[in-house]
């Protein structure tokens, strides 16, 4: 899986940070990042829970191309 931040969208409430520290952190212009693109197997679980958790829907997963 993979995850990437729409900074556009994102109000840098912080959710996906405490939520999945291993994957997303606050910048230093107060928005989220996605530390790490690519999402180990054990940081799926709380990924998809940051995902659903972003009040304005700025973290996305990229679908997987077959």
């Amino acid at each position: 899986m993979k995850v990437r931040v729409n900074k556009d969208a994102c109000i840098g409430c912080g959710a996906c940070e405490a939520i999945c520290p291993n994957n997303f952190k606050i910048d230093d212009d107060g928005f989220s990042e996605a530390i790490k693109e690519d999402v180990a197997k054990e940081d799926e679980d709380s990924a998809r829970d940051a995902i659903d958790s972003c009040p304005t829907g700025a973290i996305e997963e990229e679908k997987a191309e077959n």
